[in-house]
């Protein structure tokens, strides 16, 4: 089965390091993730906080990791762009300050070198550049890794669960499509549950290739605030009649549209929505939150009475998100394209949204995929609109 380490702490760090050390110099500052270095110049909401590329090192020694025939490198968000380094080499980079992204460890020594380079420096590729907010630099959300067997399910796909799942209401029951995504090169099985309270209340099991269908009887729906109710979906990878990895995802059964006159309709009814927008900020720590401050402005959100929240202006925390699951908040979530269209960054957009879908696909209180934001303040051309 996977096993899953953060590895938040003894990380050593340095401002303007823009090439990858052969070891940890003595005197970078030693620190804790998440971490912003623009916890205090980037309060004040100028453009005269430091963007340039820093440094994140840590040393793993192979008993502290995970075991798994293969381990993966988790980054829940790097702000912006990143390169990361093992043993001395280069084993992937990053391109959007907001999503998860993983990648596979090559050989694995007694003891281990990780360098992260983080650059949230100003240029023409990656969104966003232009906006009202701060583009913090960092780690600034948490870090892991991930042991699994040489089949499993994946891991390489845009930072996805490896799970997707469908329900579709038909009258008083629900048909729940589950699809796993594996690799592998035997031929496993796969045994698909949906829990209920803990409680299993359909199963089958299906070749790997093989999409589930199953059916949820007299379905408990996903009522927004009224009654946010959640299953669970479960997928287990058998291979020779062992249970060998395994992968679950929460999800809700709801019906929704929105339509001109009548505005946001839930479950075949009305729904006002009335409520804010929100940002990932916090005075000192910048967008380092920890799920404590996820959930406090969780809290104040419901205290106002609020149905619905905008979540401004990109992908925002795993944690916040299963938090509005749990309250029923309809969101509208949304990338980075914003203020101003850069034709060289066609190919950040396109990626930053596979992210967030593939990422989120599974979240009932999603309802829209934004696209941008104010695209056009810096004037508009074919270029964009096709975009």
């Amino acid at each position: 089965m996977r096993n899953i380490k953060v590895i938040n702490q003894d990380w050593a760090f340095a401002k303007k390091i823009t090439s990858a050390p052969a070891s940890i110099p003595a005197d970078w500052e030693k620190l804790n993730l998440p971490y912003t270095w623009n916890g205090i110049d980037g309060q004040d909401g100028g453009n005269d906080y430091f963007r340039g590329t820093c440094a994140f090192a840590k040393t793993l020694t192979a008993a502290e990791l995970p075991e798994g025939e293969e381990k993966y490198l988790q980054f829940d968000g790097v702000n912006s762009s990143c390169e990361v380094f093992w043993n001395g080499k280069k084993i992937t980079e990053h391109h959007g300050g907001y999503s998860t992204f993983r990648v596979k460890l090559p050989e694995v020594k007694d003891e281990n070198l990780l360098i992260v380079l983080v650059d949230n420096s100003p240029n023409d590729k990656v969104y966003p550049q232009n906006a009202d907010f701060t583009f913090y630099g960092g780690i600034y959300r948490d870090v892991s890794v991930i042991g699994v067997p040489e089949n499993h399910f994946d891991l390489d796909y845009y930072g996805a669960p490896g799970i997707k799942v469908t329900p579709e209401i038909k009258g008083n029951d629900a048909k729940v499509e589950i699809k796993t995504f594996i690799k592998d090169d035997d031929d496993c099985k796969v045994k698909y549950e949906i829990l209920a309270d803990g409680k299993v209340i359909a199963s089958c099991v299906m070749n790997e290739d093989d999409e589930a269908e199953l059916t949820i009887e007299n379905v408990h729906l996903w009522n927004g605030r009224k009654d946010p109710y959640l299953y669970t979906a479960k997928a287990t990878l058998i291979e020779n009649g062992e249970e060998i990895d395994c992968v679950s995802t929460r999800f809700g059964c709801r019906t929704f549209e929105i339509d001109p006159d009548k505005g946001f309709i839930l479950n075949g009814k009305e729904y006002p929505l009335r409520g804010v927008s929100r940002h990932q900020d916090r005075p000192d720590i910048g967008n380092a939150l920890l799920p404590e401050h996820h959930k406090e402005d969780l809290d104040l959100i419901l205290e106002l009475g609020a149905t619905t929240i905008r979540l401004a202006h990109y992908q925002h925390s795993q944690v916040f998100y299963d938090l509005c699951d749990e309250a029923g908040l309809v969101l509208w979530a949304e990338i980075p394209y914003i203020s101003k269209h850069m034709p060289t960054g066609r190919e950040n957009t396109i990626s930053q949204m596979k992210e967030l879908i593939y990422q989120n696909y599974n979240h009932p209180s999603i309802v829209v995929w934004g696209l941008s934001n104010e695209i056009s303040i810096g004037g508009s051309d074919d270029d964009l609109l096709e975009n």
